[in-house]
Formats: structure tokens, C-alpha cells, sequence
């Protein structure tokens, strides 16, 4: 029997999907390559554009198997009519996760013979801004407990909303109408039929499907008001026997969002590693943001990126347009409201939209509970942003040259330690590569030749 996964790229926020298988440097600099979610062979990736009690949630679905055994089962706090229910636009997400995906800079030395005022360095470094019914399907069996709340078509997707009294006739229902529910999931959807919340099931209507030609499923984006500020993500861990990671792109009108029942920390950021690491960036972020996690305890959500979506420094991506903006979920673009906010509350970007990237990797014992999110009014700028400083190779035959020379061992050795730091990679590997003897020598003999005037 072909394996069915559970997939949605997303499950974050609310989505269930089903399977059967079982030195520091200012802002700025030149931006070189940046770590983003096609690092990870099993990320899921969210948005979430929230103001006040109004949510639009969009999930990424990257299903790989044959679509008609494609399944999503995602709890959500209200019943959802058909207008608030809409196929999103495949690249959305992509633009985010560019956007906002950790970074690696660089810089070079001047000429220590010739140094530059401060003011002129840092304008030579910094990077200007970028600028009517669904497939057969049986009624609810009043036996079972389950109700369909509504029933619609949007796109490829037949879309069916349940209310539920008790989790064994819901596994029932959906089994019984082709939802392929795996093992254990009973259990994960009694806390949402305690908390009185509905179902959002999608499945792929095969003919339309085929019909439009696409070549993969569109992401489903959904919209609805209610206090509760949640992403699920238990029921995406039913059959998952291995860590899962997350990442949620979270756009308000305020400010920074964090978790409330989890903790949210900053992944390491603003440090100088070794230049050869510019090949290498992949690999060093993996190994950085599971050494950060194992640290941590696997129980934290990392902050990977925080900033007004108006600009950005460097720009691994332009920032979005007012469109593409629409299009992740933004609909106060443009608000008026007289919302009273703090006295030290300071909007800086006309479209007033601030992004939160949060990235979570998340096992069934490490995080029980789903997510509790809440907005705040900080505004600060945040982004996990790695330094290669490269040094002069030019003659420095100075005084300040030859200190200058002399300085780069104590700058390499400490370069070589913030990697092995931050990777737990072996220090002397990363000395090898890094040829440290040779440079230090090098750089040694130039000094002293120098001082002899030679």
C-alpha cells in the first residue's frame, strides 16, 4: 500500500495534514547568500496576517504524493463561510521566506596605510534599501456526533466544515467519507472538540484538478475573527516519528509577534566566522540552528528575522509590494483606524506592516501544546546576520600597517572559535581549512620585513 504523508507544508497554523506513512558590524554590508526554508526537507511555512480579533491564515501545501490521497484537516475557531475561503498565490510564501531568511554579509578591509574616516567606511558598506455539493460525501450521521457546518468548492479543493461532539465519531466520519486518518489522531482532536472549535477539511477534487492543469497544489488561505491568536500543530505530529520544522511569517500592524506558552529566542546573530564559510553557508546554518536548538532544551521558538516590511538592510529579497502584500493576507493597507496606541509607539513604514519570522522545530514530546502567539509594540530590527570580514591583501608598509598585520592571528583564532561555538564543528578542522598557520605566518613575516624596512 503506498504511503501516504503527512503533508501540508504547514500545518502550522492550523492545518493537519494527513498521511498514512507511517563582531559585530553595523546593519548593512554586502549581502552574499542567505539560509532559507529549502534547507530543510520537511519545513512547513505559514502566514499569518493579523490585526485585532481578524486573521488570514495561509498555508503551503507541499504534498508529494498522488494528490488524491491528499487530505487536510486543520481546527479552526469558528465556522468559515465559502467567501472566507480562497486559493492563494503559489509564490507568496517564497517571497516571504526571501525576505526574511537569516543572511550572510560581507565586508573588506581598508588600507590600513590609507584609513578612511568612520562616516566613509560606512557609506561605502552599506547597501541601499531596495528600493452545489462537493464530491459524494454522506451527510453527518447523527450517531456519530458530527455536523456539516457548510460545504464548498474553491479551486481544486472540496472543502467540507464539521462541528464534532466527541473525537471517535469524527475519526469515523472522516473515514468513512475517504479521509485517509492515521492512527492516533482520536486522541489529538478531543482538546479541539473540548475547546467547541470546528474543522476545516480539504480534500483535492481530482477533476478540476486536472482540468486546470496545475502542476501542484496551491496554497488555501483563510480567513476569520476571533479572539484566540493559536496555531495547531498537534495534529501534524500523528504520524510523524521524527523532529518537524515550522516556520511562521507573522505580519501586523504593530509589531513583533512572540509565543506566549513557549519561549522565543533570538538565534545567534551579528558574528564573524571564517570567509570560507561564504561556501559553505548551508551546511553552517543547519549545524548552527540544531546546535542553538539541542541547546535550548528543543522547547524554544527562535526569532530568525523582525523588521518593517518598507525596507531592509542588507536586502536578501526586495521587499514586497503593496500587491504581493495583499496577496500574503494584508487587508489593513491603507487603515485610518484612530487605534489608541502606546505614547512610544512609532509606525516607520507608510504600509504599516512589520514581519515576524518564527522557526520552531517541534517533536510530539517536546511540544504538547499548539502554539499561543500574542502581538506586542516592539519594533525593533532583528535578523540573524553573519559577518565574513576579509582582510587587506594589499602592501602596508606603515606603521599602522604592520600592527594591523600582526593583528589578524588574534582576528582568525577568534573567527575559528565563534564557529566551532556556534557549530560544534572540531576547532582544528575548521583552523585547517581555514589554513590559519599559513595566514598567521604570512602575516607575521610581512610585519617583520616590514619593520626591518625591507
Amino acid at each position: 500500500m503506498k504511503i501516504f504523508r503527512v503533508l501540508i507544508s504547514v500545518l502550522l497554523a492550523f492545518v493537519i495534514l494527513i498521511s498514512f506513512t507511517p563582531s559585530a558590524l553595523a546593519f548593512c554590508g554586502f549581502y552574499v547568500a542567505k539560509a532559507d526554508s529549502k534547507l530543510y526537507n520537511k519545513a512547513s511555512g505559514v502566514v499569518i496576517a493579523r490585526k485585532d480579533n481578524r486573521t488570514v491564515l495561509t498555508m503551503a501545501n507541499d504534498y508529494q504524493g498522488d494528490v488524491k490521497d491528499f487530505a487536510m484537516v486543520v481546527p479552526v475557531p469558528t465556522v468559515l463561510k465559502e467567501e472566507q475561503v480562497q486559493v492563494g498565490k503559489p509564490k507568496i510564501i517564497e517571497r516571504l521566506d526571501a525576505f526574511s531568511a537569516p543572511r550572510l554579509v560581507e565586508y573588506f578591509d581598508d588600507d590600513p596605510c590609507a584609513p578612511l574616516m568612520y562616516e566613509d567606511r560606512a557609506l561605502q558598506s552599506a547597501v541601499p534599501p531596495s528600493a452545489p455539493a462537493p464530491q459524494a460525501m454522506k451527510r453527518s450521521n447523527r450517531s456519530l456526533g458530527v455536523t456539516v457546518e457548510a460545504e464548498f468548492n474553491v479551486g481544486e479543493y472540496d472543502i467540507v466544515i464539521l462541528s464534532a461532539k466527541e473525537s471517535r465519531g469524527l475519526e469515523r466520519w472522516l473515514r468513512g467519507n475517504g479521509y485517509k486518518i492515521p492512527r492516533g489522531a482520536k486522541q489529538l482532536l478531543k482538546p479541539y472538540i473540548r475547546q467547541k472549535m470546528k474543522f476545516f477539511v480539504a480534500k483535492v477534487n481530482l477533476e478540476k484538478f486536472d482540468e486546470n492543469g496545475y502542476q501542484k497544489l496551491r496554497p488555501l488561505q483563510i480567513a476569520y475573527e476571533s479572539s484566540k491568536f493559536m496555531l495547531p500543530i498537534r495534529l501534524g505530529m500523528v504520524n510523524s516519528t521524527s523532529e518537524q520544522d515550522l516556520i511562521a511569517y507573522i505580519l501586523s500592524p504593530k509589531g513583533q509577534a512572540e509565543l506566549t506558552n513557549y519561549r522565543t529566542v533570538k538565534i545567534p546573530s551579528n558574528i564573524n566566522i571564517p570567509v570560507y564559510i561564504k561556501e559553505e553557508f548551508g551546511d553552517f546554518y543547519k549545524s548552527m540552528f540544531q546546535t542553538s536548538y539541542t541547546k535550548e532544551n528543543k522547547k524554544v521558538a527562535f526569532l530568525e528575522y523582525a523588521w518593517d516590511m518598507s525596507n531592509c538592510d542588507p536586502c536578501s529579497a526586495d521587499p514586497l509590494s503593496t500587491e504581493e502584500l495583499k496577496d500574503a493576507g494584508v487587508f489593513w493597507l491603507n487603515d485610518n483606524s484612530n487605534e489608541i496606541a502606546p505614547p512610544n509607539f512609532r509606525p516607520r513604514a507608510s504600509n504599516n506592516v512589520f514581519i515576524t519570522r518564527l522557526h520552531v522545530r517541534y517533536t510530539r514530546n517536546k511540544f504538547p501544546e499548539d502554539l499561543m502567539f500574542q502581538e506586542t509594540y516592539n519594533r525593533d530590527n532583528f535578523q540573524g546576520r553573519y559577518v565574513l570580514q576579509h582582510p587587506f591583501t594589499g602592501k602596508t608598509d606603515c606603521s599602522a600597517g604592520r600592527q594591523y598585520k600582526i593583528s589578524l592571528r588574534k582576528r582568525f583564532e577568534k573567527e575559528a572559535q565563534n564557529l566551532a561555538k556556534l557549530t560544534n564543528w572540531d576547532i582544528q578542522n575548521i583552523r585547517n581549512k581555514m589554513k590559519l598557520e599559513e595566514q598567521v605566518n604570512i602575516s607575521f613575516w610581512q610585519g617583520f620585513l616590514s619593520w626591518l624596512g625591507m
